[in-house]
C-alpha cells in the first residue's frame, strides 16, 4: 500500500508543482508572474501578479508538500483549493472533457488529493521518517479541507468581472 502511495503522490504533486512553476518561475513553458497575471486579470482576478502568484504558491508547494509526503493533508488541501478556483473560472463552462478545455483533470486532481490525504503519505514520506503522525488525523485533514474550501470560495468572491476590451479605430 505504501508503494501505491508513493506513486500517486510523486505523480500528483510533481505535475501540480510543475504548473506552479510554470506561474510562479516561468519555467517549463510558463508564463511566469507577468504572463501569467496576465492572464489572471483576464480573468477578473486584480491584481493579477498578485493572483498568478498566490495560484503559483499553491500549486507548487501543494504539489511539492504532496510529493514528499510532509505535511499530512495540508499539501493536498492546497491543491483542492487551487484546483476549485480553476474549476470555476476557466474549466466549468467547457464542458467535461479536457481536450476541450473542460473540469475532467481539475476532479481527478481533486479525487487523487482527497484519496492521498485520507489514506496518509504512506511509509514512504517525511511525515513517516521525522514521525509526524499527529499530521494524518482525520480531523485534522478535515478541518484542512473546509479552510480550502473557505479560501476558494473567497477567492472566487475577490474576483472582479473583467474589464471591456477598449477597440481603437
Amino acid at each position: 500500500m505504501s508503494v501505491a502511495i508513493l506513486v500517486a503522490r510523486l505523480l500528483l504533486g510533481g505535475a501540480v508543482a510543475a504548473h506552479g512553476a510554470q506561474k510562479l518561475f516561468g519555467w517549463l513553458g510558463g508564463g511566469g508572474p507577468v504572463g501569467t497575471g496576465r492572464f489572471m486579470e483576464s480573468l477578473g482576478f486584480q491584481p493579477g501578479i498578485f493572483f498568478a502568484v498566490s495560484a503559483g504558491l499553491g500549486e507548487f508547494g501543494g504539489g511539492l508538500l504532496t510529493l514528499l509526503g510532509l505535511g499530512g493533508g495540508i499539501g493536498p488541501a492546497l491543491i483542492v483549493m487551487v484546483m476549485l478556483v480553476a474549476i470555476f473560472t476557466v474549466h466549468i463552462t467547457k464542458g467535461v472533457f479536457v481536450s476541450s478545455g473542460g473540469w475532467e483533470l481539475n476532479t481527478g486532481n481533486i479525487a487523487a488529493a482527497l484519496a492521498i490525504a485520507f489514506a496518509g503519505n504512506g511509509a514512504y514520506s517525511l511525515d513517516s521518517a521525522f514521525g509526524l503522525h499527529y499530521v494524518t488525523d482525520p480531523r485534522q485533514i478535515v478541518m484542512a479541507f473546509v479552510a480550502a474550501i473557505i479560501l476558494a470560495i473567497l477567492n472566487l468572491f475577490a474576483r472582479r468581472a473583467p474589464a471591456a476590451q477598449t477597440h481603437r479605430s
